[in-house]
């Protein structure tokens, strides 16, 4: 869950003979930064610069409201200027870094942040989003340092411990990643995704009763969450409530008809079920959405054999395995020779 923090500072002029002016356009240029009018903003910012060409937190500003309206080489230009200004303004680090992560430079992030919190070793935001970056890279542990690092200076930072059971989630850490969306969701009580997050460890825990409570708070709260009917559906379907979950996959294909996941689901559920007709026709629409769905072709396959239609299954195990899936050779064996 990628989340930036882009720092405005406030403008300090040094060259006196032009002090009002300059402040006037800099304090318009982040009003209008507020108001999310960022060409306006740029403008300002642009005539502040004008004024005094070595005033490094112009050029910062500005690179903030160009990453807001997807300038990036604008944006990283103005930061590189602050910099070069300024060698020790450890915010333009920081906000060159958040332009790196949308470019997904994570490597580039990971050294402006770096630099950062050199400078500034209490800047929390700077080890949050060094610490996304480092998910983005699959550095994990590193991840869960830097989040670590963030809540010991800001406590509330509900974010970073999300992104810290995630990371935990992801190296199989379930107990620990529950813990922390316990304490994102005691700082926010209406953190729907914390709760849906915290339902997927349970359910990797095969807790599935207690995932399924957790998503029942998630649509509770967001009764238009689409992945939180998928997820409790798919809960249901391990303690055989087999009704229950296809009337939840049924919810979040209304509420997404796109969505190719609750489609294999359903379909899953139906082959249980011994219903392949149904089972064939979610498979097919999953594979509409995601033709590169390999399990949904496998699936396909075992529900056509069941059916009698032998050639059409054994083609879409034989697709499936050249999709990866290497189960379904296994059963081209056992059906197709």
């Amino acid at each position: 869950m990628k989340k930036i923090f882009y720092l405005i500072t406030a403008f300090s002029m040094v060259f006196a003979g032009c002090r009002h002016t300059a402040d006037e356009y800099n304090k318009s240029g982040n009003v209008k930064k507020n108001l999310q009018d960022y060409r306006g903003a740029i403008s300002d910012f642009t005539k502040a610069i004008e004024i005094d060409p070595k005033e490094a937190v112009a050029y910062c500003n500005r690179g903030i409201a160009k990453g807001n309206i997807q300038d990036y080489s604008g944006a990283i230009a103005d930061f590189n200027s602050a910099i070069e200004i300024n060698p020790m303004y450890a915010r333009a680090y920081a906000n060159r870094g958040n332009v790196k992560i949308d470019l997904q430079d994570y490597r580039g992030a990971i050294a402006d942040f770096n630099n950062t919190v050199e400078i500034d070793p209490k800047l929390a935001d700077a080890y949050y989003n060094r610490g996304i970056a480092k998910s983005n890279l699959e550095d994990f542990r590193g991840a869960i340092g830097d989040f670590t690092k963030t809540v010991e200076i800001d406590p509330k930072n509900a974010d970073a411990y999300t992104n810290r059971g995630l990371a935990k989630n992801n190296l199989q850490d379930y107990k620990g990643a529950i813990m922390d969306y316990n304490y994102t969701i005691e700082i926010n009580p209406k953190d729907a995704m914390a709760y849906n997050n915290r339902g997927i460890a349970k359910h990797n825990l095969q807790d599935y009763k207690g995932a399924i409570m957790d998503y029942n708070y998630t649509i509770e709260i967001n009764p238009k969450d689409a992945m939180a009917y998928n997820n409790r559906g798919i809960a249901k379907g391990n303690i055989q409530d087999y009704s229950g979950a296809i009337a939840d996959f049924n919810n979040a294909i209304e509420i997404n008809p796109k969505y190719a996941g609750a489609y294999f689901n359903r379909g899953a559920t139906k082959l249980n079920l011994q219903d392949y007709r149904g089972a064939i026709s979610d498979c097919t629409k999953a594979i509409e959405i995601d033709p590169k769905k390999a399990v949904a072709y496998y699936n396909r396959g075992i529900a056509k054999i069941e059916l009698g239609q032998k050639d059409s299954g054994c083609l879409d195990l034989s697709k499936a395995g050249e999709l990866g899936y290497e189960k379904a050779y296994e059963q081209i064996k056992k059906y197709c020779y």
